[in-house]
């Protein structure tokens, strides 16, 4: 490393002498990242100094978390509950952390999380764990392609083999083909432990591609051919699944609903029915619910998941009727929530805090059980959205909300 500037460097660059994104093999890389920001302002006629203010070691963020870094965005971030969690993997009392720019978010899910509490709590299970990847292969005819599906029937433990010799933690669950015409698609699928999973799929999912090829008579077209189907949205992962399915519900005595929710079961119940059943299905949406995706998104920056999966994410269903006793049961449904306490964005300070405030940073023990635990964590604040939310609609409250706390 040189005694570079962030002047000298930016010079470089005016004079082609060097590329935008080589500055780190000159420089340290906040030295890098403030040269850039020096060329940025000087195109964009934009004061971008304030980027430069950041908690994390940048050389521990270049080349794992970001390219060509110029500083960081801030974004606030609160805190809900805490809210009574009964999970398979998280249990007791907790805080949900929350990053986001909309105002009144954090008050209603807070809202949300108090009713539950007041109800004795909320119930959350992951019911299906399973990280995808599905490469697409081209061969002569249906034919060839019933073949390959054959062949893949019968060694998928050849396929197990080679996908896991490239990980020591991932472990592949099963291998299932889908044909069309010349086009044979098989989704595999892993159990990723505490980690996301995305790059070990991908690694081992190439590797038992190779196997494929040297057996068959198939050819490698796309490692991944967008049936897996990765932060797209797609009824194959409402259906099967993809990263965890995870489910909340709560039961409220109705003179709850009717004192801290000014509204009542039976309008919640129609309300859901209306607006989120048939309101979705009308729209052609993907997701039956109000918006699931708000909790899942402020809580994936909270923690340092990969925002863009909040697509697959917010793939939920929120359910809402009325007991014989006339209290109101409410659950919600995430299909293919993709999280990790491990690996990506966690390990970055800010991030790994958040995770530190759910109690499920790192591995856990057994692995699994950490990531576990933040899905449950996620489903029970989705739930307590959908509960302030609906409540809201409920008792028209919703306008004045907004007004109050979120210009």
């Amino acid at each position: 490393m040189t005694d570079a500037t962030p002047a000298s460097l930016a010079d470089r660059v005016r004079d082609g002498e060097l590329r935008f994104h080589e500055l780190e093999e000159h420089a340290d890389e906040d030295v890098a990242a403030a040269a850039r920001r020096r060329l940025v302002s000087e195109t964009a006629d934009a004061d971008v100094e304030v980027l430069g203010e950041y908690a994390f070691d940048a050389a521990d963020a270049h080349g794992s978390n970001i390219e060509n870094m110029v500083g960081a965005v801030q974004v606030p971030m609160g805190v809900a509950g805490p809210v009574a969690v009964d999970g398979g993997a998280l249990s007791g009392e907790r805080y949900l952390p929350m990053a986001t720019t909309e105002g009144a978010l954090v008050a209603s899910i807070n809202r949300g999380c108090s009713v539950v509490n007041d109800a004795g709590g909320a119930t959350a299970r992951v019911t299906k764990s399973g990280m995808t990847r599905a490469p697409v292969f081209r061969v002569a005819d249906v034919a060839e392609a019933e073949a390959l599906v054959s062949w893949v029937r019968d060694n998928e433990e050849t396929l197990r083999e080679a996908a896991e010799s490239t990980t020591s933690h991932g472990e592949l669950l099963d291998v299932t083909p889908y044909v069309v015409g010349n086009n044979v698609f098989l989704r595999f699928r892993y159990d990723t432990k505490d980690a996301m999973g995305m790059n070990m799929v991908t690694i081992a999912t190439r590797e038992a591609c190779d196997a494929i090829e040297a057996e068959t008579d198939a050819s490698l077209v796309a490692l991944s051919g967008n049936l897996c189907s990765d932060k797209k949205p797609a009824a194959i992962n409402a259906v099967e699944g993809r990263g965890r399915s995870v489910s909340a519900d709560v039961e409220i005595p109705r003179e709850v609903v009717e004192e801290r929710l000014h509204t009542t079961p039976e309008s919640i119940a129609e309300i859901n029915t209306r607006k989120n059943l048939v309101g979705s299905a009308k729209a052609g949406g993907l997701g039956f619910n109000a918006h699931v995706a708000n909790a899942v998104a402020a809580m994936f920056l909270a923690t340092g998941q990969d925002e863009a999966q909040v697509v697959e994410g917010a793939n939920a269903i929120t359910t809402a009727e009325t007991t014989p006793e006339g209290d109101l049961y409410l659950s919600v449904s995430l299909a293919s929530l993709e999280v990790g306490t491990v690996g990506g964005g966690t390990k970055l300070p800010t991030q790994a805090a958040g995770l530190d405030v759910l109690g499920v940073r790192g591995g856990g023990d057994p692995a699994g059980s950490n990531g576990d635990a933040l899905a449950e964590a996620i489903a029970v604040g989705a739930l307590a959205g959908e509960l302030s939310l609906l409540a809201a609609l409920g008792s028209r409250h919703l306008s004045s909300a907004h007004a109050d706390l979120g210009r």
